[in-house]
């Protein structure tokens, strides 16, 4: 069979399709402009069509550029994988992760660790965000697989339940809360809130939980950073809420308080993400078979 495109055809059709401009793809493969803008009009002359609509300035995939963009991401991490074998490299190539901030800040790290001790020379990139920027990192193909906190239902995603948690509110000790045994709806509402910002995991869950209050509850501050709230709430500027998981260090200290919520249901679970036509070489294989191992470990 003769092919009538070349790699460096999908790399820069690839590329277009992620910066969404031709000078700014060709900067990111080390080419010319002239040279990435003939690629790609080689690449759609060579087969009659058009992959890209011009909206002002930018260039976004059309819908069959939309289509066969995750078969070109395939091929081309296969063929990666390809020259990694022939050239017998160390390491299981390049895998880019992402992590929402408790399980990058808190999880990531421990696994991250392991991957590179079993596969030292790897190159990995860890980028930690909320969950809608890395739902939309997964679905423009940036990352590879992402820990997340939230739930996302997106039709090209394909994502499963990882490991359960909890999310736990919590106050400085000399709060007025701290003595008492559990908190009713009325000290919910009384009290001054310091939250996780709209889009994070952390806050989608706990708006689930607080059905019913949410729109009388008097929020002060809506933070990025889990550090930045746990700092706000020891300086007595109120409560919060998150994942159990980014306070144990803190409730061992003594430096912040957890508080009894029994008639509110903190549970959720954490999730693995993964791209429905994303290629799975043996890094991205290994990295979730990692994750999983660290669940399976912790059960009696």
């Amino acid at each position: 069979m003769n092919l009538h495109f070349s790699l460096r055809q999908l790399q820069v059709f690839l590329a277009v399709a992620h910066h969404h401009n031709v000078s700014r793809a060709a900067q990111a493969l080390a080419m010319s402009q002239s040279a990435c803008s003939s690629a790609l009009k080689d690449l759609e002359n060579q087969y009659n069509l058009q992959l890209f609509d011009r909206v002002g300035k930018r260039l976004r995939p059309n819908e069959l550029g939309e289509r066969l963009r995750p078969q070109a991401e395939a091929l081309l991490a296969q063929a990666e994988a390809f020259e990694q074998s022939l050239s017998q490299q160390p390491g299981a190539g390049k895998l880019r992760i992402g992590a929402t901030l408790t399980i990058g800040n808190y999880l990531a790290v421990s696994l991250l660790n392991q991957y590179l001790q079993e596969s030292p020379g790897s190159d990995v990139h860890l980028a930690v965000a909320n969950t809608a920027q890395i739902t939309e990192a997964l679905l423009n193909f940036d990352i590879d697989v992402g820990l997340i906190e939230g739930e996302v239902h997106h039709p090209a995603l394909l994502v499963q339940r990882w490991r359960p948690d909890e999310l736990v509110c919590f106050c400085a000790p000399d709060h007025p809360f701290a003595e008492r045994p559990s908190l009713s709806d009325d000290e919910l509402l009384a009290a001054r809130w310091i939250l996780r910002e709209t889009g994070s995991g952390t806050r989608q869950s706990f708006d689930r939980a607080m059905h019913g209050l949410l729109p009388q509850l008097d929020i002060l501050l809506e933070l990025q950073h889990t550090e930045a709230i746990k700092r706000a709430v020891e300086a007595g500027l109120g409560i919060s809420c998150l994942s159990r998981i980014s306070l144990a260090d803190a409730f061992k200290r003594g430096s912040l308080v957890p508080l009894e919520t029994p008639h509110r249901d903190l549970r959720r679970d954490l999730y693995i993400a993964l791209h429905r036509q994303k290629y799975q070489g043996a890094g991205l294989q290994r990295w979730l078979a990692i994750c999983n191992e660290s669940v399976a470990a912790q059960c009696p």
